[in-house]
């Protein structure tokens, strides 16, 4: 009686920790083009072209976390008081004296993906704080801030482990003392695990 009883325990046990691996969360990663819409200056908007990836570990089947990471480069108009030199124009025109500066901005965040899958589909939202860091070439040097970006976006699966996705978030940052409000629109390859 106790022999079957270990034998019946034993059995459950293998059985369940089957099906419990069945269930085991998922994982994806991206990897993919970007373009960037950000007001940096206060002068005008910047288009800017660059790369993004993020890495999605789930917690449960419709709820994951997110490691994201991008990076842009363009130019854009600034305003003279930016520049080291100033502007040699007369005082009264000086509102209108700009440079143009090249930049690269660095963006790091993390936070929950909630996403369900319909058929080949598989939309997601997302909410996503950290850091960002740009450096302007030739003036005022580097800044560090807060970033935060709220999305979403569509994976459509190609083949079993490979989807194509399409991504769009407002991403706001925080530098030189001001609010930029940026648009960064994604699309690449997902790995799925």
């Amino acid at each position: 009686m106790l022999v079957r009883k270990i034998v019946l325990v034993l059995s459950s046990l293998f059985l369940f920790a089957g099906l419990a691996s069945a269930q085991v969360p998922s994982a994806n990663v991206f990897f993919g083009y970007s373009y960037y819409n950000t007001d940096l200056s206060s002068i005008d908007r910047a288009n800017t072209n660059g790369w993004e990836a993020s890495v999605e570990g789930k917690v449960i089947p419709f709820l994951g976390l997110v490691a994201d990471f991008d990076s842009h480069y363009g130019s854009q108009n600034f305003p003279s008081q930016n520049f080291p030199g100033g502007c040699a124009v007369p005082v009264g025109l000086a509102s209108s004296c700009t440079f143009n500066d090249s930049f690269h901005e660095y963006n790091f965040m993390f936070g929950p993906r909630v996403s369900v899958s319909v058929g080949k589909f598989r939309p997601f939202a997302e909410a996503l704080f950290g850091g960002a860091h740009v450096t302007l070439d030739n003036s005022v040097g580097s800044d560090t801030s807060f970033a935060t970006a709220i999305g979403g976006g569509l994976d459509y699966r190609l083949i079993k482990p490979i989807a194509w996705r399409f991504q769009g978030d407002y991403l706001q940052t925080r530098f030189f003392g001001a609010t930029q409000n940026n648009v960064r629109i994604s699309t690449g390859i997902v790995l799925k695990f």
